[in-house]
């Protein structure tokens, strides 16, 4: 999906660039759909959870708690047939799946990068992770070692791709904004002209 940009300007002197491919939740069916997969992502992690309690229970959870009758739920119908279950495969087997599913339970399904630059102290990019449990890659570069602000080309693959850069000083690689996303030239120019007038003020 290619990305957007979404613009914000919290104060006269300072600017958020912010480009996504994560999909709109504008209409109705987009947003019972957005919540329908919460739920769902929520409902398979505590299958799995639950799961991983089974495999325990000999261990673990074989006494009744305050909150919790684990002896009724393990005689139940479905405590019993998820024993039989996950006692039918060996422990490193339902660790490894476990980690494989609740790795795509809190994993994103989109990405999010941006470029906030503030006026007299620097710019500021960040990329988004790969799941919700991790935090954002982050750099924050000052205004006296910003030597400038460009556009570049390069090829990617057969592809002629135009990137947003930053020249450091004292760096011999210039910092690219939105590596992984890479946008079309219109967003890049967008991002450039205000970037450079926030950072600069009207010099630019």
């Amino acid at each position: 999906m290619a990305g957007r940009l979404i613009l914000r300007r919290p104060s006269p002197t300072t600017v958020s660039f912010t480009v996504s491919n994560a999909s709109r939740q504008t209409s109705t069916p987009a947003k019972i759909l957005y919540y329908l997969q919460v739920l769902l992502r929520a409902l398979v992690f505590v299958c799995v959870v639950f799961f991983n309690i089974a495999r325990l229970r000999h261990s673990l959870f074989n006494q009744d708690g305050f909150l919790v009758r684990w002896n009724t739920i393990w005689s139940s119908p479905l405590g019993s047939l998820v024993s039989r279950s996950v006692d039918s495969y060996s422990s490193w087997v339902v660790v490894l799946v476990s980690a494989i599913i609740i790795y795509g339970v809190f994993r994103k399904g989109y990405t999010e990068e941006s470029l906030l630059v503030i006026r007299g102290l620097g710019i500021q990019t960040s990329t988004s992770s790969l799941t919700y449990l991790s935090k954002a890659s982050t750099r924050f570069i000052p205004t006296t070692q910003i030597q400038d602000i460009v556009i570049h080309e390069a090829f990617k693959g057969f592809e002629v791709r135009f990137y947003l850069a930053i020249i450091v000083d004292g760096e011999p690689e210039v910092v690219v904004v939105f590596p992984k996303l890479l946008p079309n030239r219109a967003i890049l120019e967008e991002v450039w002209r205000g970037s450079r007038h926030c950072l600069y003020d009207s010099k630019s």
